[in-house]
């Protein structure tokens, strides 16, 4: 490159020498600039495609977010205090669905395996409570979808429901006691109760007493988050 560059120096005129010299510089320039665009763009790209996390919130009415806004359900709530503890990488998906039982479970996981999910948020069997159901079917109904979750190499949170004694006290203890056997038996991470400091508060409540609030679902929020961020894979 220097003899061809001494050999144009004493061919051009000067007025040559002087626009060629300009070439030079104009080159260089470009390709400092280019290699660093290119640099991010590449950098920026492995970034995103190894650190995201997609968390599934599978449920009904108290993780759709009914009689509010679905910015104002918990599943929102848990992905923007992801993003304030400077994860971005994080994104959380709501899959409620009002009225649904733990008999949907297994055919919506099924759907949502798609996306590849890294951690499910199991939080389904109120309605099976509050119609009575045979609590020993819901167990199982929702033993099938943690076996295919596991089986997708997908972290499983089982987030637990309770029924008031006026349903009947063995009824309400059996059907509590489901999800901590199924915690134990396929050995994943149980949040006791999903309503834990909502249920029986009426401020946090809307006026039908069952689901909770903005004000409600911020706490469930935050409990949520505690018991997600220890689970989030390493980066």
């Amino acid at each position: 490159m220097k003899i061809l560059h001494n050999f144009c120096m004493l061919l051009f005129s000067p007025s040559l020498q002087k626009e060629y010299t300009m070439l030079l510089l104009l080159q260089r320039r470009f390709s400092f600039y280019w290699g660093i665009c290119l640099f991010i763009i590449l950098w920026s790209n492995s970034l995103y495609a190894q650190d995201t996390v997609t968390i599934l919130c599978l449920g009904d009415s108290l993780t759709e977010g009914y009689g509010i806004d679905r910015t104002e359900a918990y599943p929102y709530l848990v992905e923007r205090a992801f993003q304030a503890q400077g994860h971005q990488h994080v994104k959380v998906i709501n899959a409620g669905i009002s009225g649904s039982t733990s008999a949907s479970a297994l055919s919506r996981l099924k759907w949502y395996l798609r996306i590849k999910p890294d951690i499910l948020v199991l939080a389904l069997g109120a309605n099976d409570g509050l119609r009575g159901l045979d609590s020993e079917a819901m167990k199982k109904n929702l033993a099938s979808t943690i076996k295919l979750a596991l089986d997708a190499e997908i972290r499983v949170v089982l987030a637990g429901m309770k029924m008031p004694p006026n349903y009947g006290i063995q009824y309400a203890e059996s059907f509590a006691a489901v999800y901590p056997r199924l915690a134990e038996e396929h050995k994943i991470h149980l949040i006791p109760f999903l309503l834990d400091g909502v249920a029986g508060h009426p401020e946090l409540n809307l006026p039908d007493g069952i689901h909770p609030n903005p004000q409600g679902h911020k706490i469930i929020a935050d409990m949520i988050f505690q018991h997600l961020s220890p689970l989030l894979p390493s980066s």
